[in-house]
């Protein structure tokens, strides 16, 4: 359905003046929404600003304290998933609902399996998964294991569940979040074919270029208020940017040249097995200096993560040596590399970043608690009020010291783990993908906080799968290929250039640093 005509559509999803509160904290506020038959609606607003919780709310997982929902044009209460799902709602979480043991056939009928003769029919779940995939254009393997296929393909197993349960109004919560440039091209265009086959999306979403490559209008929150609704025909990055924050943003941090120091990390022909036992890490050499960025461009799945684990002590380095400040830490303790001055934000923000269960002063203190320990007890006010003035300064939103990490958002939990790596002040700051899941005014503030970092003395090795951030933060980029550094260059190369190198072409071509 094209945007001219939509205005004439009959609404599929409305809210009105939906409100819920949590204790002292207002996630939503009055806010309103309408969703129109047959249209990709896109969600847009800072980390905490109750996106997720309206949707929740949709999806029957919270009841609002206020307002109306009305689907199809008819009030109806959400007690639970089931009766969303049994009133054609489906909702795909940031974070998958799947087994990583079972097939995705198994999966996709988890809850409604077929049978046979009183039995699970596998071979109906296999049969109802491939309709489900040609109908829809969405490509699985019926028979592969979870665990064995690549977050795009869980994604879609996810979607074709949701679909398979009857989903006439979708709703998407960050689905590129950990999805790579090529995932996040082909969901697009499976998003467009369900539009244009009638299905009705939200789209949530912090990524501007989403919103306006997708989505036929957008409705942006900010602390929990409907702000407006646009149509993104005639919206522009700057203009909802402004919208989600209240003021203009600098979408692209103007940085002044580096002053690099000495090497103080040092790579030195490393290599490292994955979790398989097959080289993912070979042969790398690098260096970052005092005082600059290096950035480490590449296709996701190339050896990033192992050669990240490899430096902050958390994979063996089968070959080869890791220095900091001239001192060898090859093969020490994660605790070993922290002492030597290693600092970590970690790609996996659940698996390695927090502890979910612990509150923010205890997720803060993760790295320091020793210090100021009197007879081996912990000091609660000391953690207390160190934790409060890192939420300030990182401008973290939705909770007090005291706050579960699991209760934040994803990008406000982020936020925690960027304030205690930065607070900790690293020698070598290993940043792994440190804007994910953050809205545009939080990736700015990053941004500024990594340069200051870099202007102050660390080495920074960046690792990103955002090319944009890539060239606005790197003082040298640097690229991987199969587990080898194929080549550099400076940040104003061509995408043509990085393209090259990312796939494997051009490689030996190395910039003068």
């Amino acid at each position: 359905m094209s945007p001219q005509n939509a205005g004439a559509a009959e609404l599929a999803l409305e809210l009105r003046g939906i409100t819920k509160r949590f204790g002292a904290l207002t996630a939503n506020d009055a806010v309103d929404l309408q969703l129109r038959r047959g249209e990709i609606h896109a969600l847009l607003g800072e980390n905490g600003a109750g996106k997720s919780t309206l949707m929740s709310v949709v999806y029957g997982m919270a009841r609002p304290d206020e307002g109306e929902i009305l689907i199809d044009g008819e009030p109806v209460t959400i007690d639970s998933p089931r009766e969303a799902m049994d009133r054609g709602v489906g909702m795909v979480f940031q974070h998958f609902m799947l087994i990583p043991v079972m097939t995705v056939a198994e999966n996709l009928v988890l809850g409604a399996e077929p049978r046979k003769h009183g039995l699970l029919d596998l071979a109906g779940a296999r049969r109802r998964t491939r309709e489900l995939s040609d109908r829809y254009g969405l490509k699985v393997d019926p028979d592969a294991r979870v665990s064995d296929v690549s977050v795009g393909q869980q994604q879609r197993v996810e979607i074709l569940r949701a679909l398979d349960r009857g989903a006439k109004i979708l709703v998407l919560d960050e689905p590129t979040a950990v999805l790579t440039a090529q995932e996040t091209a082909e969901l697009a265009e499976v998003l467009r074919a369900l539009r244009d086959a009638g299905t009705s999306i939200v789209f949530i979403t912090h990524k501007l270029h989403e919103v306006l490559d997708v989505a036929d209008r957008v409705t942006v929150l900010r602390r929990g208020k409907t702000i407006g609704t646009v149509d993104t025909a005639g919206a522009d990055d700057a203009s909802l940017a402004r919208m989600m924050v209240g003021r203009d943003v600098v979408l692209r941090v103007e940085k002044e040249p580096g002053k690099p120091g000495q090497p103080l990390l040092e790579l030195d022909d490393v290599h490292a097995t994955d979790d398989r036992g097959l080289p993912a890490v070979d042969g790398v050499s690098l260096h970052v200096r005092a005082g600059e960025i290096v950035a480490v461009a590449g296709i996701d799945g190339n050896g990033q993560s192992e050669l990240i684990d490899l430096i902050s002590g958390l994979r063996p380095c089968t070959g080869g040596h890791v220095r900091l400040g001239g001192k060898d830490i090859t093969n020490c303790t994660p605790r070993a590399a922290r002492d030597a001055g290693i600092g970590h934000i970690a790609e996996d923000r659940h698996r390695r970043g927090l502890v979910l269960d612990f509150n923010l002063s205890e997720n803060l203190a993760l790295m320091d608690y020793r210090e100021g320990t009197r007879f081996g007890l912990l000091k609660p006010r000391r953690m207390l009020d160190a934790a409060s003035r890192l939420l300030h300064e990182f401008d973290v939103r939705g909770g007090s010291p005291v706050t579960p990490a699991r209760s934040l958002s994803g990008g406000n939990q982020q936020k925690v783990v960027i304030a205690r790596e930065i607070s900790g002040n690293p020698d070598a700051l290993i940043a792994a993908q440190p804007t994910r899941g953050l809205d545009v005014g939080a990736i700015e503030f990053v941004h500024r906080r990594l340069l200051a970092e870099r202007d102050a003395g660390r080495a920074i090795l960046l690792f990103s799968l955002e090319l944009d951030e890539v060239r606005a933060l790197a003082d040298r980029i640097v690229v991987i290929y199969d587990g080898r550094i194929v080549g550099e260059l400076p940040p104003t190369a061509s995408d043509e250039e990085l393209g090259l190198l990312m796939t494997g072409s051009g490689a030996g071509r190395v910039a003068s640093s």
